[in-house]
């Protein structure tokens, strides 16, 4: 058997290197998705030493796009995305067109074409969901309303990036494009024909394939095979986008997207993501490896400032914008420098485009080296941007009137309204949030004829309450302006049943200094936090997994007891 294979070698030094280099990565604290692509970096044409196969990397990195946008498409929630609306997608659609504007007009100053600079200001105007995820797994603010604000502005990203990947192929021709995949017919032919295709094919994916993808995968499952449901779950991903792009013409993305959303439908979609979650990380690995061979190094000696203008596109531009249109559409500072700091990077969208436009002959090789170099620059250093929150908001309070005034702006939602019910203002209960554990609360309280004040960070959320004749403000609980509006300082109980772990003893602490008898019950996740809380601040902690057990025990013995 001949030692020499083009495929193993390749899949071998990169997933070989990726895993030193990723785990050196996150020893140095910066996300492994570094590490991943300076392993490509380093077994690339333009770096010495051994050298992978470009073909076949290029190969598995089309697997690796299958899959990632099928896990896109497999946890994309359209119910998540309504809750946030109103912020991320007029948010999201303008951020889009701002930093276009501006990658876009910096490539025409260097002389670039219309189709270039639309490309690569496209490609610097999207963040990679796969670091933002994780940055905001780590910080534990991933299931708040915050958190739910950044993975639905990235979510509005990702399908507008879809639809140009759609859109792109048969624009390419009026654009300047030459490449293989490019178009000659007319424009408004070609947008019209492929448009038709798409339709057909998202047709006939919600009506035909949301009843019987599901309907597949519960008759696999009934064979009670994992390796069979396994690979019913990754053939799906991969066939359908095949079948996609060989009879609908649209790309192998948008047909594993749509494979991902199907499949959602089905009951077992979070086993479906749990079983082909390892696959999909080893192939988005060769999928970052890949796209690491294409850097070309010497780019951040010839071209430096060129470089520091994109990275600043990146992180300063689209930041800024971003923060300044979620101050304008009212929402507290410390969300606007949240959505900033998720936005400071690029990642796989980028790179795809990247990918598309060389193909169609729109972009230059230097601007892929380029949009690389700020993918790895602003990738390395967004976890900064997240640890500078806190301080950023602290000083700017300190510093600035504008910013206490934009915390503290009048908003008729931020407090009660003054023909709210005298039993709603004392004695009462406060109850921080209003997720799927405050809901079951707030019905508890109603059906006990308990008054009880809501503190909720969703805007829309608050609105509908009110209209429901119920009392609520809108704010982070976290500052104290929000429980005074609340009128904790005369509450009897305050109930935390918010997911954000972080702030859970700075409103303790708020609460106790407002109404030093006050009695506070808390959720939590975790043991360590639940001792901490209960021994320090006398709190009353529910640990999920704890009352599970305990109600599963009590089924249990009473159905288990002798008659």
């Amino acid at each position: 058997m001949p030692h020499s294979v083009s495929l193993i070698n390749t899949i071998a030094a990169g997933l070989g290197l990726a895993l030193i280099l990723g785990f050196i990565a996150v020893r140095v604290r910066l996300p492994a998705l570094v590490g991943y692509l300076l392993a490509g970096v380093i077994i690339g044409p333009f770096t010495p030493g051994f050298v992978a196969d470009a073909g076949i990397a290029a190969q598995l990195a089309e697997i690796g796009v299958m899959l990632l946008m099928f896990g896109v498409g497999l946890h994309f929630s359209l119910d998540d995305l309504l809750t946030v609306r109103k912020v991320a997608v007029p948010g999201a659609l303008v951020q889009i067109a701002v930093a276009t504007l501006m990658g876009g007009g910096l490539a025409f100053w260097w002389g670039w074409s219309l189709g270039a600079a639309l490309v690569f200001g496209l490609a610097l105007s999207v963040a990679s969901t796969v670091v933002l995820l994780r940055a905001l797994e780590a910080l534990g603010i991933l299931d708040t309303y915050t958190g739910r604000i950044a993975v639905g502005w990235l979510v509005v990203e990702d399908l507008a990036m879809v639809l140009v990947l759609v859109l792109l192929p048969p624009l390419a021709g009026a654009l300047g494009g030459s490449g293989a995949e490019a178009s000659a017919d007319p424009v408004w032919q070609t947008l019209g024909l492929t448009l038709l295709q798409v339709g057909g094919f998202v047709a006939l994916m919600l009506v035909v394939g949301r009843r019987l993808f599901p309907w597949v995968l519960w008759q696999v499952t009934r064979t009670g095979s994992r390796e069979l449901f396994t690979l019913c779950v990754v053939a799906a991903a991969v066939s359908i986008a095949f079948a996609s792009a060989a009879l609908f013409g649209v790309s192998f993305a948008l047909g594993a997207f749509f494979a991902g959303m199907v499949m959602r439908e089905s009951e077992f979609a979070h086993r479906a993501a749990q079983e082909s979650l390892p696959l999909r990380d080893a192939f988005a690995v060769l999928f970052f490896v890949s796209v690491g061979m294409l850097f070309d190094p010497m780019v951040l000696v010839e071209r430096p400032l060129q470089v520091l203008a994109v990275v600043g596109v990146i992180v300063v531009g689209k930041s800024m914008a971003a923060c300044l249109l979620v101050l304008l559409l009212r929402y507290p500072l410390h969300t606007a420098l949240t959505v900033s700091a998720s936005l400071a990077q690029i990642g796989e969208f980028s790179f795809i485009l990247a990918g598309l436009g060389m193909s169609l002959g729109l972009l230059p090789g230097e601007g892929q080296s380029l949009i690389l170099a700020g993918a790895l620059i602003s990738i390395a250093t967004n976890p900064l941007w997240f640890g500078a929150i806190a301080p950023m908001q602290k000083w700017l309070r300190a510093r600035s009137s504008l910013a206490r005034e934009l915390d503290a702006r009048a908003d008729p939602l931020a407090e009660l309204p003054m023909s709210t019910d005298a039993r709603y203002l004392s004695r009462q209960v406060v109850l921080v949030g209003y997720g799927r554990v405050g809901r079951r609360i707030a019905a508890a309280l109603t059906a006990h004829d308990l008054p009880f004040v809501v503190a909720e960070q969703n805007r829309e959320l608050v609105e509908r309450l009110r209209e429901n004749g119920m009392a609520a403000v809108w704010g982070d609980a976290a500052d104290p302006s929000v429980l005074i509006q609340a009128h904790v300082a005369r509450a009897r109980v305050l109930v935390i049943a918010t997911a954000d772990t972080l702030h859970v003893r700075q409103m303790i602490e708020t609460a106790r200094t407002l109404n030093p008898g006050i009695q506070t019950v808390v959720r939590s996740h975790n043991e360590e936090e639940a001792a901490l809380l209960s021994r320090e601040d006398s709190a009353i902690v529910f640990l999920g997994e704890h009352e599970l057990a305990q109600a599963m025990t009590r089924e249990v013995v009473r159905r288990a007891a002798p008659a």
